[in-house]
C-alpha cells in the first residue's frame, strides 16, 4: 500500500458529501492510499483512520476502494502531483501523476 505522498499518510478533508468513482464519501476527514501492486491498474483507497504515519495502514478502516483510470505521461514525472479538476455541474476528476503513471477517478459533489 502506498501512502500516496511522503512521510505522514496523505490527509483528505471534504466539507461536502462526495462520490469518488462510485464510492460514497460522507463529508469529513480521511486518509488516502493507493494500491499499486499492479503498476498498470491502481486502486484508490479512502481510509477512515486519520493522523497516522505513512507506513501505518489498517485495511479494516477502509471506507472503500475504486479502480483508477490509467494513462502514461509524455515524460517521467519526478514530483507527485494531485489535481482536482472542476468539470462543472458538481462533477470533477481527482488525478495523481507520478513517475510513468497518470491515474484518475471521477468525482461528484452531492448537493
Amino acid at each position: 500500500m502506498w501512502r500516496a505522498g511522503a512521510n505522514s499518510a496523505t490527509a483528505f478533508h471534504t466539507d461536502a458529501d462526495l462520490n469518488i468513482g462510485g464510492l460514497n464519501v460522507p463529508k469529513g476527514d480521511y486518509t488516502l492510499y493507493v494500491n499499486i501492486k499492479d503498476p498498470d491498474h491502481w486502486e484508490f483507497i479512502v481510509n477512515k483512520q486519520t493522523g497516522q504515519w505513512g507506513l501505518t495502514y489498517d485495511q479494516t478502516q477502509d471506507l472503500g476502494r475504486v479502480k483508477m483510470t490509467m494513462s502514461k505521461p509524455a515524460s517521467p514525472i519526478e514530483t507527485l502531483k494531485y489535481t482536482i479538476s472542476d468539470l462543472g455541474d458538481g462533477k470533477g476528476k481527482l488525478q495523481l501523476e507520478w513517475e510513468n503513471h497518470i491515474a484518475s477517478v471521477p468525482l461528484t459533489v452531492h448537493k
